[in-house]
């Protein structure tokens, strides 16, 4: 049943226009989500994705954002193309995508040479590495090492529990998917300036659920949160501009803390 509605939106998509189009998607979603109950359904990528006419105004015709989508399709399409030399696979939001941007020397310096591959897309949460995971983000790629920061996003608006039980599935994903592999968990960075920001706490307690997921041999936790904070417990521009992106002093500190097990798992040779 689930098939024939994936089936049936692919056809709309095909059919319709613009927001129709994305109209539809929504309703097969309700409809998917509902039949499959307690199962949490697994959507395909979206094929043929909507279009704009050539001869019609693009900023007239309405669509929907697909970036995300072509992000997530490059990044698989690319990996893929690498797949026999990565050793080193970085999942997460924003801060790990960001290795691209402020922590692009030492990536260079550390990482290329491992062939490290970096998924990381700002802006994702726990749900959307597991949609990710789930369109075959690393099927074929054998790691030695995964490591995931993931979960700030969740903070505002999920429970410390949610958190963790969606770090639970996204390790469960990657252990199928590459079962060879250590996951390096890393806990949740500080964020916000102040250490009496409430955020500070729920951090904490989602860390303190998370560090259970570890098991000292396939699972490795570490928490190195601290290394960016100054002695009275704040965080400074230096470190993190907006309290929350660390600065290329930031990935510095970030680097320095996982290296030992990087070195452990990982080889040049």
């Amino acid at each position: 049943m689930i098939q024939v509605l994936i089936d049936l939106l692919r056809g709309s998509l095909q059919l319709c226009r613009g927001m129709k189009a994305y109209v539809l998607l929504t309703a097969a979603l309700l409809a998917t989500t509902s039949i499959a109950q307690n199962a949490a359904p697994v959507w395909s990528m979206p094929s043929p994705w909507p279009v704009t006419p050539k001869d019609a105004n693009p900023a007239a015709w309405p669509m929907p954002r697909i970036d995300w989508l072509a992000r997530v399709e490059t990044n698989i399409l690319h990996a893929h193309e690498v797949a026999n030399k990565i050793q080193l696979v970085f999942d997460g939001d924003s801060i790990t995508d960001a290795w691209q941007l402020s922590g692009k020397e030492l990536w260079a310096q550390r990482y290329a040479g491992l062939g490290a591959f970096d998924f990381g897309i700002a802006g994702d949460q726990t749900q959307h590495l597991l949609w990710r995971l789930a369109q075959g983000e690393v099927d074929g790629i054998h790691p030695k090492l995964i490591a995931i920061l993931i979960g700030t996003n969740n903070v505002k608006n999920y429970t410390a529990e949610q958190i963790a039980g969606a770090t639970k599935d996204i390790i469960a994903g990657y252990r199928k998917r590459c079962p060879e592999a250590a996951i390096l968990l890393q806990a949740i960075f500080p964020r916000n300036e102040l250490p009496t920001d409430p955020m500070r706490a729920k951090i904490k307690t989602a860390n303190d659920a998370i560090s259970k997921l570890a098991d000292g041999d396939k699972v490795i936790y570490i928490d190195f949160g601290d290394r960016f904070l100054s002695p009275d417990g704040t965080i400074s521009k230096d470190v993190m501009p907006d309290f929350l992106h660390p600065s290329a002093k930031g990935y510095q500190i970030w680097a320095d803390a996982i290296q030992p097990i990087v070195d452990k798992y990982c080889s040049t040779k």
